[in-house]
């Protein structure tokens, strides 16, 4: 090749690389133009995004939000662009169902899954099985779409619920063994106040979930369960916790029962209420509250939720007193949680020196959710105390049957 042939070939290769160059940069000026007209958001912008990048398939599928006249064309336009748009399908059965074609709907959903199997397709064919009263093929969608749970399933619960405000039809229906679903079906049922079906699925959470991650909501089903005075769940939910090292928990009752570290959040442990005038907090001596003379004049120095059989036991209790006279008012009481009914109290607790007491009660045959309280209540006739109480140990056992 000739130095002049060399030359010409340069200048053509220039020439080639700077056109491909200017080219890249027209088609990046327009797509850029395009998406920021489509960002505007008005009809006008949109529908000129879609003349200036003519195959912008989702250019196209917005434009049906904004044109409802002309949604169906525009629609079958973006799919046209990209048969693979599933959302596309989806806007488009619900375009024909609202036109009453519902062969056409239930086509253009299914079409929807076949092209994408995520979640949306899912919900969305239960949702318009649910409003055509197909339940058979509902209940099928509506598991469909809990096999594969997104970030946020409160819509297919609310859906379900609507189609049957049944928590057992519900859980038989859709629940699986996936943590993520769990944890949101429960609390959607919480929310439903459904304690009884929150303590029928919060088992499967304990074998199924990670105890870092669930030990919050399994204390929630744990107080649910003792709020709607149902002990035997409640105690079930917290036996399986123990059993599955989900919690680091006692087998003595009371649990904690020494206080020797802090109180988990439930109402199987501690409650150490603070009050102005009184501050409690567990310590290497055990319980340790201190009353300045401002405390309330009836208030809960420490309690606990018990599960017991009926029968009779023993409380019985190490405790120190530092300032607080006899009679003013601090005692142990066995309360039945669901009449209201005080199965046993202590004498007023007062004592210079470290000493053991106790008191017996009898848990009656109806009963066996039972508060054990540690309670202040001024006596008449006497200041407020001002000084501290260290309770050292507390334990319950049934009394053996003679």
């Amino acid at each position: 090749m000739t130095p002049r042939s060399q030359q010409l070939l340069g200048f053509a290769v220039r020439i080639g690389v700077l056109g491909t160059c200017c080219l890249g940069i027209w088609c990046s000026l327009k797509f850029a133009y395009a998406d920021y007209l489509f960002k505007q958001e008005t009809e006008q912008s949109v529908r000129r995004a879609t003349t200036v990048v003519p195959d912008g398939w989702e250019y196209f599928m917005g434009l049906a939000d904004l044109d409802e006249e002309h949604a169906k064309d525009l629609l079958n336009t973006s799919l046209n662009l990209n048969h693979y748009n599933a959302a596309a399908d989806i806007e488009l059965g619900f375009q024909y169902e609202d036109e009453g074609d519902f062969p056409r709907a239930e086509k253009q959903l299914l079409t929807a899954y076949d092209v994408d199997r995520t979640y949306v397709p899912r919900w969305s064919l239960a949702n318009y099985y649910l409003r055509r009263q197909n339940m058979q093929a509902f209940w099928e969608w509506a598991r469909k779409a809990a096999e594969m749970p997104s970030d946020d399933l409160q819509e297919l619960f609310d859906l379900c619920w609507s189609a049957s405000p049944d928590a057992s039809r519900i859980t038989s229906a859709i629940l699986t063994d996936n943590p993520t679903l769990i944890r949101q079906y429960i609390n959607f049922l919480i929310t439903k106040n459904q304690p009884a079906s929150v303590a029928a699925v919060a088992p499967r959470l304990i074998r199924l979930g990670e105890s870092e991650i669930d030990r919050p909501l399994l204390f929630s089903a744990v107080d649910m369960s003792v709020t709607s005075k149902d002990g035997a769940a409640a105690f079930d939910i917290w036996r399986q916790m123990k059993d599955q090292k989900c919690i680091v928990a006692d087998a003595t009752t009371p649990n904690n029962e020494a206080f020797a570290r802090d109180p988990l959040p439930v109402r199987f442990d501690w409650s150490l209420p603070e009050y102005a005038g009184l501050h409690s907090w567990p310590g290497p001596a055990g319980l340790e509250s201190e009353f300045t003379g401002t405390e309330p004049e009836d208030c809960t120095i420490a309690e606990q939720e018990l599960v017991l059989a009926p029968g009779r036991y023993d409380l019985s209790f190490a405790y120190r007193t530092s300032g607080i006279a006899p009679d003013t008012g601090i005692r142990w009481q066995v309360i039945d949680e669901v009449s209201g009914a005080v199965l046993g109290q202590s004498a007023n607790l007062s004592s210079e020196g470290q000493v053991f007491s106790g008191l017996g009660f009898i848990v009656p045959p109806a009963s066996s959710l039972l508060r054990l309280r540690l309670g202040y209540h001024r006596e008449v006739g006497t200041p407020r105390i001002s000084g501290k109480l260290v309770v050292a140990s507390t334990d319950i056992r049934p009394v053996p049957q003679t």
